[in-house]
């Protein structure tokens, strides 16, 4: 289907449900009983799971909150059995970010974010390196040195389930963090968490994986933005892309190229995120442009 394009909403309704008759009807009834006016819609039916998936911006009036449209819309819920949330956008998601020692991803994303390319708030900066502490401070976003061994990684991730329930962390973003998060993390953070990796995987796993790739000769690097799941790097995938690269090109062109592609993806997929264009479906997303 086709996307009707506008900004400036107050309110963004995703809903999942089984695909049926009269669903756009209903929620466009509802919509406009409430005084309030559809500026964008997404909708897809997915015709091997039978679900369908739906995006509403809506601008409302003044006075409405999340909550009385939550009571007046129930009737439509209720009756086509939907899987729904309303997202009030005149509030920032909370965002945690997560570094391990290189930093362009998290330079780029704390960029976008001064410059308002990003809506959302940075709550803090967590690393199990210093690397990135000054760059912190500077930015005055509170830094958090969580040092990871084999032996302390428990007690590590529970310090960071109280910094995320104590910051009100709505989404957390691992920009470059080289540390696995255990499958109990995964589960508790599902549909939280935002990882970045380039594209050699699954062939080049491992210590230096441009090195390995430039000695095979590969004419392209890439990333792959995808959320976090117990199954390491193979998360429901929200967005790609790749850069060519050739002959000439040094270790250290491919390293630059695949870096600037991993800043830009990650980038992409946060604020596909932030803007509540991705859906899950199943294994797969379902992301709204």
């Amino acid at each position: 289907m086709g996307t009707i394009m506008h900004s400036g909403a107050d309110f963004v309704l995703v809903i999942a449900c089984e695909d049926r008759k009269g669903i756009v009807a209903a929620v466009a009834n509802s919509i406009a009983s409430q005084d309030c006016n559809i500026v964008e819609s997404s909708q897809y039916g997915d015709e091997n799971t039978g679900r369908f998936f739906m995006r509403v911006a809506i601008l409302c009036p003044q006075e409405m909150t999340s909550q009385s449209f939550t009571e007046a819309f129930m009737l439509v819920a209720t009756a086509f059995q939907l899987d729904w949330r309303i997202h009030d956008l005149r509030k920032k998601l909370r965002a945690m970010i997560m570094v391990s020692q290189a930093g362009h991803c998290l330079n780029d994303l704390l960029y976008r974010t001064s410059t308002n390319r990003l809506p959302m708030e940075v709550t803090s900066i967590v690393s199990n390196h210093i690397n990135w502490q000054r760059r912190a401070e500077h930015e005055g976003i509170s830094f958090h040195h969580l040092p990871i061994t084999a032996e302390t990684k428990l007690d590590q991730e529970a310090k960071l389930l109280s910094m995320v329930e104590e910051q009100q962390v709505d989404l957390i973003i691992l920009a470059r963090y080289m540390q696995v998060l255990s499958d109990q993390l995964c589960r508790q953070l599902d549909g939280r968490v935002i990882n970045i990796h380039h594209s050699f995987l699954p062939g080049f796993k491992g210590a230096k994986p441009y090195h390995r790739a430039y000695e095979r000769g590969v004419k392209m690097v890439g990333a792959t933005a995808h959320y976090v799941t117990p199954d390491l790097d193979e998360g429901p995938i929200i967005t790609q892309d790749v850069s060519v690269v050739d002959h000439a090109d040094t270790v250290e062109d491919l390293i630059t190229q695949g870096q600037d592609t991993e800043s830009r993806v990650l980038a992409r997929a946060v604020k596909l995120h932030l803007e509540h264009r991705v859906m899950l479906n199943g294994n797969r997303t379902v992301v709204f442009k």
